[in-house]
C-alpha cells in the first residue's frame, strides 16, 4: 500500500509540475499574444498615419503646384498695374493703349482668381501685420495709429491662401515730439 501511495504521489507531483509548466506556458503565450496584439494596432496605425501624410502631401501638391509658375507672373501683374498708375487718363493719344492694358490686367485677375491666386487687399491705415506685409520703411504721423500701414508699395499676393509674397508697405510710427527747451 505504501507503494500505491508513493505512486500516487509521484503521478500527483508529476500532474502538478505538468500544471504548473502549463500555467507558466499559458501566461506566456498570453503575453506573446498581447505584445502582438500590441505590436499589430501600432502598426495599422502607423499605416493610417502613413496614408493620411500620403493623401495630405497629395492634396497639397495638387494645391500648391503652380506656386513657382504664379511666382514668375507677379512682376507682369506689376507692371501692367504700374503702366496705368504712370498713364495719364485724360490722355486721348493713349487712350486705347490704356483701355488694353486695363482689359489684359482685368483678363490676368481673373485667371488668377480662378487658380486661388489672390491679391492681399489692402487700406491704408490698416494695422501692420508681420504675417502679410513686408515693412520697407517707417513714416511719422499725425493722422494714423502707430504701425498703421500708410503706403503700399508692392502689392502682396496669396497662394490657397499660403502667403506667395508678402505685400511692402510704409509703416505709421508716432511724430517725435519736440523737447521744450529751457532758456532762462
Amino acid at each position: 500500500m505504501a507503494e500505491e501511495q508513493t505512486q500516487d504521489t509521484q503521478i500527483l507531483d508529476a500532474n502538478l509540475v505538468t500544471d504548473d509548466a502549463l500555467v507558466t506556458r499559458v501566461q506566456l503565450l498570453e503575453e506573446q499574444l498581447a505584445a502582438a496584439q500590441d505590436q499589430s494596432l501600432r502598426i495599422a496605425a502607423d499605416l493610417q498615419n502613413v496614408r493620411r501624410r500620403a493623401e495630405q502631401d497629395v492634396e497639397k501638391a495638387h494645391k500648391f503646384s503652380l506656386e513657382k509658375f504664379a511666382h514668375d507672373l507677379l512682376p507682369i501683374i506689376d507692371s501692367l498695374e504700374r503702366g496705368l498708375e504712370l498713364s495719364n487718363p485724360d490722355d486721348e493719344n493713349i487712350r486705347p493703349m490704356r483701355e488694353g492694358i486695363e482689359l489684359t490686367l482685368k483678363m490676368f485677375q481673373d485667371t488668377m482668381k480662378r487658380y486661388q491666386l489672390e491679391a492681399i487687399d489692402l487700406q491704408g491705415g490698416e494695422p501692420f501685420n508681420a504675417e502679410h506685409h513686408q515693412a520697407m520703411a517707417m513714416q511719422e504721423s499725425n493722422d494714423l495709429e502707430p504701425n498703421s500701414i500708410l503706403k503700399v508699395f508692392q502689392k502682396g499676393y496669396q497662394l490657397n491662401g499660403r502667403l506667395l509674397r508678402p505685400a511692402m508697405v510704409v509703416v505709421s510710427k508716432a511724430p517725435a515730439h519736440v523737447a521744450p527747451s529751457i532758456d532762462e
